[in-house]
């Protein structure tokens, strides 16, 4: 694990980046090594993205020049799930029942949109109905701004799908990286990383086993 700032083998940091992840709070190799797999083999295709990991509830926004923006906690659907259940998309937030209120796992390209109820919003998938917005101004009383600023990832899985991030983050970081759009990778609940990113799974596979080459029993 590597903190947001020291994070060995991740893409290049931008002066000025925001970080707003809980003191202590570190990253997983797996979403280095992704950034760093993005980056390299130029998946996003030049575009900025984003990558999200759902366990530990954070987001990580990177420029289209791989070079981190910003990292910070973030709210996610309250049932752990990586699939989009038939006909929830269209459904009103409260008709969604709670098992179905899952955050999809995968690779997604996106942008900003128009929706039905709240004006203009970044979508990350469009069929799925899922976007990204800042948590809403005023009391909750699902306490989402007070989920998002404890130390711990245990109380983020709060949403009906979407993903929620601070007002700040939104407006310093969320809103100018991804204003003409951007890729967007989501770290999976239950399935295999294999399944997720199979492209990304096959080069990490690769790396590995090319590290571990010539390592043989010395013969007797």
């Amino acid at each position: 694990m590597a903190s947001a700032k020291s994070a060995k083998g991740a893409p290049t940091q931008a002066v000025g980046a925001v970080d707003e992840l809980p003191e202590g709070q570190d990253v997983s190799h797996t979403v280095i090594e992704l950034a760093g797999w993005v980056v390299a083999s130029k998946d996003s295709q030049g575009y900025p993205f984003a990558i999200m990991d759902k366990a530990a509830a954070q987001i990580l926004v990177f420029g289209g020049d791989g070079r981190l923006r910003g990292a910070a906690p973030a709210l996610f659907g309250s049932a752990k799930g990586d699939h989009i259940a038939p006909g929830v998309a269209g459904l009103a937030l409260r008709a969604i029942p709670g098992r179905d209120r899952t955050t999809p796992a995968g690779r997604f390209v996106g942008g900003y949109g128009p929706s039905i109820d709240a004006g203009r919003v970044l979508w990350v998938d469009y069929e799925s109905a899922v976007s990204i917005h800042p948590t809403p101004p005023g009391a909750s009383a699902e306490k989402r701004a007070e989920r998002l600023a404890s130390a711990t990832p245990d109380d983020n899985r709060i949403s009906h799908g979407c993903i929620n991030v601070s007002s700040d983050f939104y407006k310093q970081v969320v809103a100018s990286t991804f204003e003409r759009g951007g890729v967007f990778y989501i770290l999976p609940d239950k399935d295999s990383l294999e399944d997720t990113f199979p492209e990304f799974a096959q080069s990490r596979a690769t790396a590995q086993g090319k590290d571990g080459k010539g390592e043989r029993h010395a013969r007797k």
